[in-house]
């Protein structure tokens, strides 16, 4: 998110197109997570649930980007240290469903997950192209590139799940994908956090 590439101030989010981008983002966002609930619950894909909660998640705390741009430093930096923290809630919650998935496993249905993969894979791509030029900046901005970005690895692995199920006719590769894209939630969190908190002792120091 460089929205100011080549300045030396860090991209705030302040720009007309970057906000209508992100409406859009949003809409897409919202619209996945119920194609994505639905189709995971009929076909028993803990992958599918994964990541349709990782829309969600993205759909609610963009609205809150959006809604603090053009806020001081120190407000933003707060809204996207509430987002990390929100971000590892979500990747301890899908380990904790695939750990119960471990458990009392069933096989999920791979043709569901596949197509609805593939759909959301799209969908995110689009958001990614959308929001490429916007990839830097401070950290409000930046989580929202690296949870689109979250998105599309995400789609990528569920796909990769889907032809795993097939092929091994067993859950398992549904319950990895599950646990990788938790991680990633994690290891995203981590870094939204970090620099949130660098902001934030900047603004207290000026």
């Amino acid at each position: 998110m460089s929205g100011c590439c080549g300045q030396d101030q860090t991209f705030d989010g302040v720009s007309a197109g970057y906000r209508r981008r992100l409406w859009i983002v949003i809409a897409i966002n919202a619209a996945m997570f119920g194609v994505e609930i639905v189709a995971g619950a009929l076909s028993g894909s803990h992958a599918l649930q994964a990541d349709a909660l990782d829309f969600l998640g993205d759909a609610l705390t963009y609205g809150l980007s959006l809604a603090v741009i053009g806020m001081s430093l120190r407000v933003r930096a707060t809204a996207a240290l509430a987002k990390g923290i929100s971000l590892a809630l979500m990747g301890l919650w899908v380990l904790g469903s695939t750990a119960h998935g471990v458990l009392v496993q069933g096989v999920p249905e791979a043709a569901t997950m596949g197509a609805v993969g593939f759909m959301a894979l799209t969908a995110n791509l689009i958001s990614v192209a959308l929001l490429m030029s916007y990839r830097e900046g401070d950290a409000n901005v930046r989580s929202v590139w690296l949870c689109s970005r979250n998105d599309a690895i995400g789609n990528v692995a569920v796909m990769l799940a889907a032809a795993g199920v097939w092929g091994s006719s067993t859950g398992w590769p549904d319950l990895i994908v599950a646990a990788v894209m938790a991680a990633l939630f994690l290891w995203s969190s981590v870094q939204i956090v970090q620099q949130a908190l660098g902001e934030r002792r900047a603004a207290a120091a000026s």
